[in-house]
């Protein structure tokens, strides 16, 4: 399945990072990166600080390695202002 992975033109990782990484995880994403390093486009959202995304790898070593692949050759765009689900939720009646 991993293999499959890299293949995709486009991999989104959606809300990523609300739990730390066990140690198959960890594993399993560096092989991802690794597999589409300058060959796929990887999309990741997540609500989690950059600065916290080693915490949440959980080890500083897969780390490193995970975020220089990631990184290296990113275009980042931070969000801010309030929750487009919270904007157009239905108002409850007065």
């Amino acid at each position: 399945m991993l293999r499959a992975l890299s293949r995709a033109d486009l991999l989104i990782l959606d809300d990523w990072g609300p739990e730390i990484l066990n140690a198959d995880q960890r594993r399993d994403l560096l092989e991802i990166v690794e597999d589409r390093y300058d060959r796929g486009s990887v999309l990741i959202t997540s609500q989690v600080p950059i600065d916290r995304w080693y915490e949440i790898i959980g080890n500083p070593t897969l780390a490193d390695a995970i975020l220089d692949r990631v990184i290296h050759n990113t275009y980042r765009v931070e969000l801010a202002g309030e929750s487009l689900r919270k904007s157009r939720a239905p108002q409850p009646e007065a």
